[in-house]
């Protein structure tokens, strides 16, 4: 399962937190940055991606490049994830708190901050309160 965010920093500046020796690297936008408020010119599949019995729901999103996206929200509650491609999720809306997996720190999220998930891992995503919206896009290996 993959809750897959959008492939463009919009020239904001980048950190990335070193994770253990050998492990995957999270890296995070952690300043707001302007977010798409829409976007021309695509195919929407109108059959939702639906996982833990509703509580994240998202739909798949094709650009006329090619790019796939997903648009999503989640409900209160912590889900796990794998992802087969890197990642990045951007936070449109809300809040979370993201654990990548074989890591122990936990990063905050809010509004306009992303974070990137690498390819063959997972991630496990709260959301204390209200909705988390996001935007996921998968990024080149």
């Amino acid at each position: 399962m993959s809750a897959c965010g959008l492939g463009t920093n919009f020239g904001f500046r980048i950190f990335s937190i070193p994770a253990l020796a050998s492990g995957p690297r999270l890296t995070c936008n952690a300043r707001p940055m302007p977010l798409p408020t829409q976007f021309s010119g695509v195919t929407v599949h109108t059959k939702a991606n639906v996982y833990f019995d509703g509580r994240v729901v998202s739909h798949t999103v094709l650009l006329a490049s090619g790019e796939k996206k997903t648009l999503g929200l989640i409900y209160p509650g912590s889900y796990h994830f794998g992802t087969g491609a890197p990642e990045r999720m951007e936070i449109v809306a809300g809040a979370c708190r993201v654990t990548l997996d074989g890591q122990t720190a936990v990063r905050d999220y809010a509004a306009g901050t992303s974070f990137d998930v690498p390819g063959k891992s997972g991630f496990t995503i709260e959301v204390p309160a209200g909705l988390c919206e996001y935007i996921c896009s998968y990024l080149p290996a």
